[in-house]
């Protein structure tokens, strides 16, 4: 794992995956994302970085069944591997350890 860095949209991401568990696909992280950042994304770009993640070994996908309401399509549910559950752990370590490190200050509202 040595040289791989998890960047902020991989990490959120990765943490959507973990929250929805088995209900993990494209529309619903994409959902989520939005739900609990307001952030704007188009869902190629989740589509991209999903496929990044699951070629480092982050996740790992399977296909689920064909349903009516998708026109016949089926979704790719993706799931948390040891190695994503681990980087993710690792990278809140850092940040929590860095987060601690500053000072106690009193800032004026300037």
């Amino acid at each position: 794992m040595r040289g791989e860095h998890l960047g902020e949209l991989e990490e959120l991401v990765l943490l959507t995956i973990g929250s929805l568990y088995k209900e993990a696909y494209a529309v619903a992280i994409l959902e989520e994302i939005k739900n609990n950042t307001n952030r704007r994304m188009d869902v190629t770009a989740v589509h991209s970085v999903l496929r990044r993640l699951e070629s480092k070994g982050y996740t790992q996908s399977e296909m689920g069944g064909a349903t009516a309401d998708r026109g016949g399509r089926r979704k790719r549910f993706f799931l948390l591997t040891q190695v994503g559950r681990k980087v993710l752990d690792d990278t809140m370590e850092l940040r929590l350890s860095l987060y601690n490190k500053l000072p106690k200050l009193a800032f004026s509202g300037m």
